[in-house]
């Protein structure tokens, strides 16, 4: 217990110079002049969501700026590996279907589907009037197209592998045949954004049927988008134009948030939320992310199992949840969130409890009694994985591991840890689609994405009669199994789905929260007229 409060008060400390580092002084510091306390930054967040469904009618218009700490990948849908890009250009884009914000799948350019018993077959029936932001309206020819097209690029690697051929059997029916059953399917349609077959150039000018169309981008200052006036869905959007604004320092987007010229802005610390006047409202949800110290389990002392194990004794989660989320996330121990609630496995949130001891004890039988050197890397833009990592790395250090960060930039990291795979431990969020196989999939020994490197053939077997699986009830009983493998195998440190805070301008409401990446404005209004 000495043990433990010793090394408490040195995250405390730890927490606060990171919180502080770039704000002393003055009314932009981010930790000492607080406006609320917790319990109030709570009950706020609380009446923001209620706020948000319960506000009066929406006033039309308006433009609103959204803050990002990273710039995008790509404006070509098809193309995008990063939910901050999904997030962004979710405002532009749609499938056949879509997520709605309660973790459901909703028609879209489609009116109506229909899955056949064995799950191999899906019939689309396109909806009447929908039209690209060019104008032209959407065929069959462009679905067509746009499915195949979106399946080349995943690759093979991807669930539409499995993709056997796309028919259009008349104008306003198209028909997906599958090589195998696979129920989970419909999901990743929401990702093959519909794209017109005559654009040649979709990623210098991108041409969708979202609720906003484009209007230009800047690599490293903005996306700019307008309201799409023939948008099929009535009514959407009320804003006539918003502004993705990249500011890679994220101090920098907080003290700019609080001079007004960012209108909404993600990922708050609870010290930052506390720190703001009443000219925001926070709105409280989820980041619907697997928050880890992912781990490469080829670099050599990771390769051992008791190795990994002894890193999930020796990370206090619940510390890092306290610190950094004020307690309101939602600790996990595998790589699957709670909103999946058919398919998560609470149990392996219990694998590891915080126990510097037994970590000690099994590095000594792994025959690392005096520690070995591990380096964590770990993206500059985002606050929540520096600090998490800081709190990680004094924690390790204390079981005589000697931690060290790699601070990188985020095309850094896409290219170095996740591309290549050149790194030995990274703390960053995962997300993924409504198909738990997404979340899963990447740790297959011959996955693609498996940046982990995780090898274990039990998995494997699982994975496979998993995803085989037709039946809801045996396809849940075998992804439970994988989750309780990564955790019993400790894979990687799983430590939370990370509470997302969210700082929205006073004057606006209808900001909603999805299961999967997006920054839906579509929704987005002023409660009160606008002058610009």
């Amino acid at each position: 217990m000495k043990k433990r409060g010793i090394l408490l008060g040195v995250m405390v400390l730890l927490v606060s110079a990171a919180l502080c580092a770039c704000g002393k002084g003055g009314k932009n510091t981010e930790s000492s002049d607080t406006v609320n306390s917790s319990s109030e930054v709570q009950g706020t967040s609380e009446a923001a969501q209620t706020e948000e469904a319960t506000a009066g009618e929406p006033v039309q218009g308006g433009h609103v700026v959204l803050g990002m700490t990273q710039d995008l990948v790509s404006l070509d849908p098809h193309q995008v590996t990063d939910a901050g890009t999904r997030g962004a250009v979710f405002n532009l884009y749609e499938g056949l279907v879509k997520p709605t914000s309660d973790g459901d799948i909703e028609p879209a350019v489609a009116a109506s589907y229909e899955i056949s018993d064995d799950a191999k077959t899906y019939t689309f029936t396109l909806r009447d009037g929908v039209t690209f932001h060019d104008g032209s309206a959407v065929t069959a020819d462009d679905v067509k197209y746009s499915i195949e097209r979106y399946a080349e690029i995943q690759g093979e690697s991807s669930a539409f592998s499995i993709l056997d051929k796309v028919e259009i059997q008349d104008e306003k029916t198209v028909v997906l045949d599958l090589k195998e059953s696979y129920s989970e399917f419909l999901p990743y349609l929401a990702s093959a954004a519909i794209i017109p077959a005559s654009n040649e150039d979709p990623e210098g000018n991108p041409i969708g049927t979202g609720p906003f169309k484009y209007a230009s981008y800047k690599p490293g200052q903005s996306l700019k988008i307008e309201k799409y006036d023939g948008y099929w869905k009535e009514g959407y959007p009320y804003l006539d134009s918003a502004e993705f604004k990249f500011v890679a320092d994220v101090d920098t987007a907080y003290t700019e948030l609080k001079a007004g010229t960012i209108d909404i802005l993600n990922y708050l610390t609870i010290d930052q939320t506390q720190a703001l006047s009443d000219d925001f409202k926070i709105v409280k949800g989820s980041m619907m992310l697997v928050h880890a110290m992912f781990l490469n389990n080829e670099y050599e002392p990771l390769q051992d199992t008791k190795v990994r194990q002894a890193l999930c004794y020796a990370v206090d989660r619940q510390a890092i949840n306290d610190f950094l989320f004020g307690g309101e996330s939602e600790l996990i121990g595998s790589h699957m969130i709670p909103a999946i609630k058919k398919y998560y496995e609470p149990e392996a949130a219990n694998q590891y409890s915080y126990d510097p001891e037994k970590a000690k004890a099994l590095l000594a039988e792994a025959g690392y009694a005096d520690g070995f050197d591990l380096e964590i890397t770990v993206p500059s833009a985002y606050s929540q994985h520096v600090d998490t990592a800081q709190i990680i790395a004094e924690e390790l250090k204390a079981v005589g591991i000697n931690a060290t960060l790699k601070q990188v930039e985020w095309a850094t990291w896409l290219s170095d840890v996740y591309s290549k795979r050149e790194y030995q431990a990274t703390v960053v969020g995962f997300d993924g689609t409504l198909a738990p196989s997404d979340w899963l999939k990447k740790y297959c020994t011959d996955a693609g994405n498996n940046i982990a490197n995780f090898s274990n053939s039990d998995y494997d077997a699982a994975f496979e009669k998993a995803f085989a699986a037709v039946d809801d009830t045996e396809k849940a009983q075998y992804y439970k199994e994988c989750q309780m493998i990564l955790a019993q195998n400790a894979a990687s440190v799983y430590i939370e789905d990370p509470a997302d805070f969210v700082a929205v301008n006073a004057k606006l409401s209808g900001y909603v929260f999805y299961p999967v990446a997006a920054q839906d404005l579509s929704t987005v209004y002023y409660t009160e007229p606008v002058n610009e």
